[in-house]
């Protein structure tokens, strides 16, 4: 099988990864600056909120990254089984994986919520796009 929107999913997989090394790149030095006891009997949002926003962001957005994605894999790959992957379904793919992108340099930086939210919004809509011209070739 051979489908162009394949490349989209590996490329927001590997983007995940490297946010996900830039987490951990932060927090460990941030956290062992702070001195902060590894207590299982913490909530770790209590024990991780002393660290500065700018570590804490980077966790957030890996959480991000988690969540909406996971449908994009889901109606990115239906689409490849169902022959749907190439053309336009491919480029509004890649448009969501650079919206993507462009969320988490956001959040990961300067963490405009008005702006990160324009960007979540626009990528939601490929989403909605992508899942549109799924049921379409399902239904």
């Amino acid at each position: 099988m051979s489908s162009g929107i394949i490349a989209p999913v590996v490329a927001l997989v590997c983007w995940s990864l490297v946010i996900w090394l830039w987490m951990y790149a932060t927090r460990i030095p941030a956290m062992l600056k702070a001195r902060i006891k590894l207590d299982p009997t913490i909530p770790p949002a209590d024990l991780l909120s002393g660290l500065p926003a700018g570590v804490r962001w980077k966790a957030d957005n890996y959480n991000h990254l988690m969540e909406q994605p996971t449908l994009f894999y889901a109606i990115a790959l239906a689409l490849a089984v169902l022959g749907q992957g190439d053309g336009i379904n491919a480029a509004i793919a890649w448009a969501y994986v650079g919206l993507r992108v462009v969320h988490s340099l956001i959040q990961t930086t300067v963490n405009v919520i008005i702006l990160r939210f324009s960007v979540f919004v626009l990528g939601s809509l490929c989403l909605c796009a992508l899942a549109l011209h799924a049921a379409i070739a399902v239904f």
